[in-house]
Order: structure tokens, then sequence, then C-alpha cells
């Protein structure tokens, strides 16, 4: 497309100060009159870019144009390669990587040869959610509604979305958007989803609000409860709530005040920890999670 070819010539001249229209036809794989056409709309926006003949020659930006030089420097330029990357660790292609060679001004090798932070955001099962992503994202490019079974501790349903964002967060995949059976934004996993589709049907024209991170989304809800957890959890601990939520016993063992969407979702949560964890109150929620393990030890009884 035009305009990614133009943000790719825009970066590279902020990168160099000064390079040919064939090196930038070569780059952009089109001819050297689109080039020039692209400079004129360059210079139709009010980016001066000028350009020479002759030896010597070539195109560039003018030296006391207000735009900073440095706005993508080649520290800049590896960090957005790291995050290229690691989309194509889920999409299983080099979309993302041959973008990157076209908005980078720097040789592929040198950049690879200075980049030692390796994002790796695919699952065990990449082909699980990579084909699910490239749909999601079809749907999302031509505003198309989405269908999917989806499976959740409160049963197995239908759904039908508007979808908005592709988000990776708390170690997964999701799918946010508009949800047509709930009339509101709802948020999917992407590995609970199966028989994913598109409907065929256009979205609707709606103000969509700001999608904001809910990092404590299985902390807040209907059941709240406290909860001791033995000492050598706390690697645990930390990893999914962080060091300011907790409070220590005399011994080490560690205290959490938790709330959770119901019952049943927080007694699953709490049976995780095996016999590291233990309900202190109320009352009500310790008793109800005893007959639990009761029920789940009379299977095991020969």
């Amino acid at each position: 497309m035009k305009i990614d070819r133009l943000i790719g010539i825009l970066s590279i001249l902020l990168q160099k100060d000064k390079v040919t229209s064939a090196q930038l036809a070569e780059k952009f794989e089109v001819s050297r009159r689109t080039i020039l056409r692209d400079i004129e709309t360059l210079n139709m926006s009010g980016i001066p870019v000028i350009s020479e003949q002759g030896q010597g020659g070539g195109i560039s930006i003018v030296s006391n144009y207000k735009v900073d030089r440095t706005l993508l420097s080649s520290d800049d330029m590896r960090a957005i390669l790291s995050g290229l990357q690691s989309l194509d660790s889920v999409s299983g292609t080099n979309r993302y990587r041959q973008l990157m060679e076209k908005l980078s001004a720097a040789e592929t090798s040198s950049v690879n040869a200075d980049n030692h932070i390796i994002i790796d955001l695919s699952s065990w099962d990449k082909s699980a959610v990579a084909d699910k992503i490239e749909m999601i994202r079809q749907a999302m490019e031509k505003r198309m509604m989405i269908m999917f079974r989806y499976f959740s501790p409160k049963g197995e349903t239908t759904r039908k979305l508007e979808p908005y964002h592709l988000v990776f967060q708390w170690s997964a995949w999701y799918v946010w958007g508009f949800c047509t059976d709930r009339n509101d934004y709802r948020m999917f996993k992407l590995t609970r989803i199966t028989e994913l589709q598109m409907t065929g049907e256009k979205c609707a024209e709606r103000d969509v609000p700001e999608y904001t991170c809910d990092k404590l989304r299985h902390t807040r809800g209907e059941i709240e409860a406290e909860v001791r957890f033995d000492k050598s959890l706390k690697w645990r601990l930390i990893d999914e709530f962080g060091t300011d939520m907790l409070g220590y016993y005399d011994n080490g063992d560690i205290r959490l005040t938790l709330t959770w969407e119901d019952a049943p979702t927080f007694y699953r949560y709490i049976l995780s920890f095996g016999d590291g964890a233990e309900i202190i109150s109320p009352e009500g929620y310790r008793q109800e999670f005893a007959e639990l393990i009761k029920n789940i030890s009379d299977k095991y009884e020969t």
C-alpha cells in the first residue's frame, strides 16, 4: 500500500543523510518513477524532501527540518524488530520481519547481530492459536463479525463478536470486542475458542471505548476470603499478584485477601495449590471447601 511505502521512505530518510531513488525503488520493489511521485507526495504533506541530480546526488530531508533525525535510531529499530519478530513467532510467517526490513535502513544482518532480546509468544501448540489470530485479524480489517464456540467455567456458549483488539496479556492471547449476545464488551481467551468463523455480517457503527488492561481481573468479584499459603509458594504468588498484596505470618507463610468472581472458580484456584493453601475465613467458604475436598476424596476410596 502507498501509505506503508511513504512511512518506509520517511523512516529511511530520517536515518540516512542521503539515499538514491534507485536504492529506494529496489527496496520497495517499485519503479523509480513511483518513488519520485512518493517524494512529491511527502513534499505536498509538508515534509521538505529534496532531490539532487548528478554524481553524489540523492534524496534527503533538508538539514534544518524540525523532525528529529534520531526519531528512529538503530537501538529503536532493534527494539521494534524484536517486537515484530515476536509476532512472527505466533503467526509462523516472516510477514512482520519483511515489514521491518522495508522500514529499516540498516542491513538485516547487522540488526540481528546486535539483537540480544528474543521474545517468543507462541504457545506449545502454535497452530491452535496462529490460525485464530490470522482469521480475527482479517475480520478486524474487514470490520466483519465473528462467531465461535466458547468454553468457560460457567459452561459452553456460542458467541457473536465484533472484534476490535487482539491482546497478548496474562501470558495468553485474547480477543476483545462487543459481544452481541451479552450486549457488552467482553474478552475471550483464544485457546478456549473453537469453531471460529467470520459471519459475513458487518460490525455496527458504534463509539468503541478505549481498551484498558485490568491486571487484577481475577481478584475482583463477589467472593472475598482470607487465604494462607505455604511460604514455599511465594514465587508463584509474586508471579501472579506482585509483592504489594502479600502479607506474612510469623513463620513466613503468606496471607492474602482475595476476591473472586464466584465460589466454584475460587475453589478450583485454591485446589491448584494442593495442600499449600488453606482458606482461613469466612467460615462458610472454609466449610464449603472442606465438603468439596471430601467429595473428591470419596471418589478415590476403594
